[in-house]
């Protein structure tokens, strides 16, 4: 899920900053337009906290081993924070850690922030059913935690697989994709049932958090 630096052309880097800039514009105009949002601050940065650590918490799933994302769940729970923290997440990940990149930050933060921004969007269908009953609640939360993830696995794939450099052998490197892919289908379920966990927890203790 972190492309590293040198893997993408530079054109395609150039275009995930583009796009990370205007979703960030974007995320930050709509938290302007809230009565005080300054008060979704230090939620924002608890769940940072959180995306920051996930990124070092490894399921082996053979041949390859995969990492928790959570970028569902903070759409869920932070909304338009959402892009805003994962776009430092993945910084401090990639300066402290060198895991992903600076060239490629604007690309992983668009791979993971759009998906949580569309986590957030199907999450607020529950309100369409029942926002208060807990089945409606663990149904969109697993929903919106395994698609987070499923659909930054899905960029993520359709982004390497077309920007295989000619030199490499193709096929190769496109199997090898697509077997990283397909090992993210257990964790997509991994990530669902957690965040319908964490939702529903949090409709129980302090459902404030879950509204919007």
């Amino acid at each position: 899920m972190h492309i590293p630096d040198g893997v993408l052309p530079t054109a395609v880097c150039v275009g995930g900053y583009a796009t990370t800039g205007a979703l960030t514009w974007y995320s930050l105009r709509k938290m302007g337009q809230k009565e005080t949002p300054r008060e979704g601050i230090p939620k924002a940065s608890i769940f940072t906290a959180a995306f920051f650590v996930a990124s070092w918490i490894h399921i082996p799933i053979p041949p390859t081993s995969v990492h928790l994302v959570l970028n569902g769940l903070l759409g869920v729970v932070l909304g338009y924070y959402a892009f805003p923290a994962i776009l430092i997440g993945l910084f401090f990940q990639a300066v402290m850690f060198q895991h992903g990149g600076l060239t490629t930050l604007g690309v992983n933060a668009t791979i993971m922030g759009v998906p949580a921004l569309l986590a957030y969007y199907l999450f607020r269908v529950r309100k369409v059913f029942d926002k208060d009953s807990r089945s409606w609640t663990g149904f969109f939360g697993f929903l919106a935690g395994a698609g987070g993830l499923g659909v930054a696995a899905l960029m993520s794939f359709v982004l390497l697989v077309t920007t295989i450099p000619a030199h490499l052998d193709v096929e190769a490197e496109r199997l090898a994709v697509s077997v990283l892919t397909v090992a993210h289908v257990p964790l997509m379920m991994i990530e669902g049932v957690f965040t319908a966990l964490v939702v529903l927890f949090l409709q129980r203790v302090q459902p404030e958090l879950l509204e919007d």
